[in-house]
């Protein structure tokens, strides 16, 4: 049996992503901060699909959480065949409003400990010749939207740059880019979400459905519904200045800065 790392795994994307991998017979390694969550999704897990779930506590928002992640993805008695780097979260308010200390936490969990995972994965895999990682980014990535959306711009430009490095290795990588996704993730940040429309939320479990069949065809990216890839193709023909007004009204609005 093939074993899968998935870090955020107790709730929203990382929830589906860990259910989806048990029930397809996948062992699994699941990283979160709250030990007593990932103790009861671990439990119910192997209760249902009989596969064993390893739980492994760490904030990647620290230097000893991510060596302890690195450490489990180096162990090449216990080989990780697939990396899900889904942790994440977003900032209530305008930049400048939110606090230094919280952007560079936030770059810290999204591209340091992405980069240091990912790599910490890829080098045993490569040495078997197989495997894969998930990079979960953002449609964010895609418009000029604060830091947020650099981050995970910064997500998907190192996943298909590594992808291409790797090529030929039997490693393959690829960046999600999800939109709205009815999760935790605007609750934990303070964001109401009354006011987006309907339309624009994608349901986790065929996200995930979606993106698994992605990474088996071998995209290195991913923008699983045809609705958000209808508006990425918009984002590309539209001008930047354009485009910065819009999204900085949007973003306002709905998401996180």
């Amino acid at each position: 049996m093939t074993t899968a790392l998935i870090t955020g795994s107790t709730a929203g994307i990382g929830a589906a992503f860990a259910r989806r991998l048990a029930a397809d017979g996948h062992n699994l390694v699941l990283v979160a901060r709250d030990t007593k969550r990932l103790r009861e999704q671990a439990t119910e897990l192997h209760d249902r699909h009989g596969i064993e779930a390893e739980v492994l506590t760490a904030d990647l928002a620290t230097d000893d959480g991510i060596d302890a992640v690195a450490d489990r993805l180096g162990d090449r008695r216990n080989p990780v065949d697939l990396l899900i780097n889904n942790a994440g979260f977003g900032n209530k308010g305008r930049f400048l409003d939110v606090s230094m200390a919280d952007e560079l936490k936030m770059l810290k969990v999204h591209c340091e400990a992405v980069l240091r995972l990912t790599a910490a994965a890829t080098g045993g895999m490569r040495e078997r010749g197989r495997g894969g990682v998930v990079n979960v980014a953002s449609v964010a990535a895609f418009v000029p939207r604060g830091t947020y959306g650099a981050s995970k711009a910064w997500v998907v430009q190192f996943t298909q740059g590594a992808a291409r490095d790797l090529a030929g290795s039997g490693v393959r990588l690829m960046a999600l880019c999800p939109g709205f996704v009815r999760t935790e993730f605007h609750e934990r940040a303070g964001m109401g979400t009354d006011n987006i429309p309907g339309w624009m939320w994608l349901d986790a479990d065929k996200l995930v459905a979606a993106a698994l069949n992605d990474l088996a065809r071998g995209k290195s990216l991913s923008v699983p519904d045809p609705r958000y890839k209808a508006l990425m193709g918009l984002v590309k023909v539209t001008p930047r200045g354009l485009l910065g007004g819009v999204t900085s009204k949007t973003g306002r609005k709905y998401g996180p800065q």
